[in-house]
Parts: C-alpha cells; structure tokens; sequence
C-alpha cells in the first residue's frame, strides 16, 4: 500500500472537481447542477418564437457562457486526474464532451445548437451531490425482478398476440370492411387498441355480435393488464432478501486520483482497483 499523498495543486482541483463529500467539491457540482439547468431552459426558451424573436441574442450569450465554462470545466477533469483516458472514455466523460460539442458544431451545422438539451442527462450527477444513491438499490431491486420475470412476460405477451390475431379475424368477419374494419391487420389493431383500454374510437363493431365480441375483449383486457404487475411483484417479493457484501450499495464518491476508479467502500483508506491512498497529508 502507498503512503498518504501530499497536496499539489492537480490534487486540490482533483478533489474539488471529482469529489462529493467536501464542502468545496460538493459547491462545485451544485454550481454545475444549477448551470445545466439554466442551460437547458435557454434552449427550451429559445425554441419560442416570440422569445427568440425579443431575447434570442440575450440567449444565444448565455448559452455561451455556459458552453465556456462546461469547455474548461472538462479540460479542469482531463488534466487533474493521472490517468485521462479512464475519465474520457468514461459514462460521465463522454456525456460532458457530448454536450459540449454542439455549440460549436452550429458554426458549421446550422440548428445543431438544439442537441444542448443532451446536456439533461448530466443532471446526473445530482445522485453523487444528494447523497440519494441509497434509492438506486431499490431501482436495482426493480430492474433484477424485470429480467427475472422477462421469460414469464415474453410467453404472455406471446399469448396476448395470438389471442388478438384471432379476435382481430372474427371481428373482421362478423363486422367487415363496410363497418371500418377493412383488413385483418387493421382488424387486429382494433383489438389490440380495445385489450389495453386505449381506445381510440376510430373503428367501432355496429352489429350486436360485434358489439359482444368487443365488450368480451374489454372485461379481458383488465385482467391482461394485472398479470405483468404480478409477475414482477412476484419477482420482487423473492428478491427482498439483504444484499450480500460484495454488491452491497456504498456512498462513497471518492474517485481515485492515480487510476479514476469508483465504488470504494465507505471508510476505504486506499484505492481497490490500484492500491493508490485515497487520502492527502
């Protein structure tokens, strides 16, 4: 194990940039927080023509100033952590260069300064800031019990498809193409549209034959949308046991400052992936 490093200047700004759990790294990316926003809302008021017609330089400034700071803001991450790559190559690296891009691209692409709006999807980093990664696990829970229900709902769904082909065909029969039910597709449309409770309204059975077959196809439709909800409450109820260690969820945000790796446990001294302290003198 290395010994605790001594601050230099890439360590300070690695720590306020990369880091959550100092005052000066979480003011950091709330100041962050609030400029993605207000970045986005220039580019949702400037897709108003009346705004745009009165504002749209005002906007257009804005929208500058922040693409300046978002630019040195990444060159700040790339050159204060020793290994750049495992920041660029990263989820959140290639995010903040993506969004950085397309202001500069509308002087050779003209409207490409929409594409900003990509810039939501830095607003998640609010995770890291609010300390809310505790309600990833219950999402994790969630998204374990829809890949363990997915061969249960694909065979239901498979079911639900047949059962509409063939109820399709018989209201196609018994309504015709004189009543709007001009094809078997589109007669399978109808029924699909009918089994989920949408309804459009566009095509209706006039015949009482049709009229039984539709209300049938109605009262079946409310049992069909409670069976994926007790697949995967089921799911759910048998994965309510305690994590085990190794995939327990940890709060930490520390991100190593000599190889970019994240996820230590919560009181970690040195780095999991490369050794390197986690802490400065």
């Amino acid at each position: 194990m290395t010994q605790p490093q001594k601050h230099t200047w890439k360590t300070k700004l690695h720590e306020v940039i990369y880091e959550a759990d100092t005052p000066a790294g979480k003011s950091f990316d709330v100041v962050l927080l609030i400029l993605i926003f207000l970045s986005i809302v220039l580019v949702m008021l400037e897709s108003v023509a009346p705004l745009q017609a009165e504002y749209g330089d005002y906007f257009y400034l804005g929208e500058w100033i922040i693409t300046i700071f978002f630019t040195v803001e990444y060159i700040l991450r790339v050159i204060s952590i020793k290994k750049p790559s495992s920041y660029i190559f990263s989820f959140y690296g290639l995010i903040d260069l993506i969004s950085t891009i397309p202001l500069y691209l509308s002087f050779f692409i003209v409207g490409t300064n929409a594409l900003l709006t990509i810039r939501a999807l830095r607003l998640l980093r609010v995770f890291r800031i609010l300390k809310v990664t505790r309600y990833i696990g219950e999402g994790n829970k969630l998204a374990k019990a829809l890949k363990d229900s997915r061969p249960k709902i694909l065979v239901f769904l498979f079911a639900v498809m047949i059962l509409s082909v063939i109820a399709g065909t018989l209201m196609y029969i018994v309504e015709g193409p004189e009543h709007g039910f001009k094809s078997i597709p589109v007669s399978v449309y109808w029924c699909i549209v009918t089994l989920t409770t949408v309804g459009f309204g566009d095509i209706a059975p006039v015949t009482a034959l049709g009229q039984f077959i539709a209300t049938v196809i109605m009262v079946m439709g409310y049992g069909i949308i409670a069976v994926p909800t007790g697949i995967v409450s089921a799911e759910m109820a048998k994965g309510g046991q305690p994590e085990p260690e190794p995939n327990k969820l940890h709060l930490n945000t520390q991100v190593c400052h000599n190889c970019g790796a994240k996820k230590h446990q919560d009181h970690a001294k040195y780095c999991h992936n490369c050794g390197n302290s986690l802490h400065y003198e």
